[in-house]
């Protein structure tokens, strides 16, 4: 696994630049923005915290990880072929009739999909009943799951984490993508979630808050404790982050990236390959 920074930067800067690829190549309309405020921190849980074996993706012992955030796929698919888990080849077929690496996540296990989503909300509830097996059956994987800011708006989100503090599930990780931005604009114009991390703390969470574009931050918040409670790291972000047209801009929330925005966006991400990533 990749520990260094200098390292975590390449493949992050290898995510990235695959998630243009894809977004340019498929000819459709991607949900790239939120897809850039998550990558850096998808990065590092597959590259430096999971538990997994990518040469064995089926196998029982590995952490679990799910994407509740399932329309910005697009996203995992990159990381996953960072890991050598999707082939390049496989990554040309994104979103085309036919391919297996649809607009968001179908169950795969041989392609490292651990369950099939869209709806928000369903992801983190299926996660939570996940981590609650393990502990049923004395299995020490652990279960991470990745939501999205607006799908904090989900009653079915606060569901689960009642039920997952209630159960103790100290093996239990969410991640919140909180850029602040949601399908429709402004979260705080939408519905006002206020302090976000006081909510979770009353629901029964040990709560991180950190720059979830700052990799010593990140890994910080996957090694601190649990202290016996299911943990949420809430991870401020950018949406479209380091690519200037799209950074805040939700038109970039679900947008095609045709031939003259994927030239100016490649060229800004070539601009961070030597070590501008934090």
């Amino acid at each position: 696994m990749n520990t260094g920074s200098d390292d975590l930067n390449v493949s992050i800067y290898n995510v990235k630049k695959r998630m243009l690829w894809m977004a340019n190549k498929c000819g459709s309309n991607t949900h790239i923005g939120g897809a850039f405020s998550m990558a850096d921190i998808l990065t590092v849980l597959y590259k430096s915290v999971l538990n997994y074996d990518f040469s064995n993706t089926e196998w029982e012992g590995r952490d679990r990880f799910i994407l509740s955030k399932g329309h910005c796929v697009v996203a995992l698919y990159a990381v996953l072929a960072e890991c050598g888990i999707l082939s390049e080849e496989e990554l040309m077929t994104f979103q085309k009739n036919g391919s297996e690496l649809c607009a968001h996540p179908v169950m795969n296990l041989p392609k490292g999909i651990e369950s099939s989503n869209g709806s928000l909300g369903q992801g983190i509830s299926m996660a939570a009943g996940i981590a609650k097996s393990a502990k049923l059956l004395a299995k020490e994987y652990k279960v991470y799951t990745l939501i999205g800011n607006g799908e904090s708006n989900e009653g079915s989100v606060w569901e689960t984490a009642m039920l997952a503090a209630h159960w103790g599930l100290d093996n239990f990780t969410v991640i919140l993508d909180n850029n602040s931005m949601q399908s429709d604009g402004d979260s705080k114009d939408i519905l006002d979630m206020e302090d976000i991390a006081e909510k979770w703390r009353c629901f029964g969470f040990t709560v991180y808050q950190i720059d979830g574009h700052n990799i010593a931050e990140i890994l910080k918040a996957f090694e601190s404790p649990f202290h016996g409670k299911p943990k949420i790291i809430i991870a401020d972000t950018i949406k479209g982050h380091g690519i200037s047209f799209m950074e805040n801009n939700n038109a970039w929330h679900h947008n095609r990236l045709t031939g003259r925005y994927y030239e100016l966006a490649c060229q800004e991400l070539e601009g961070q390959r030597d070590g501008d990533f934090q």
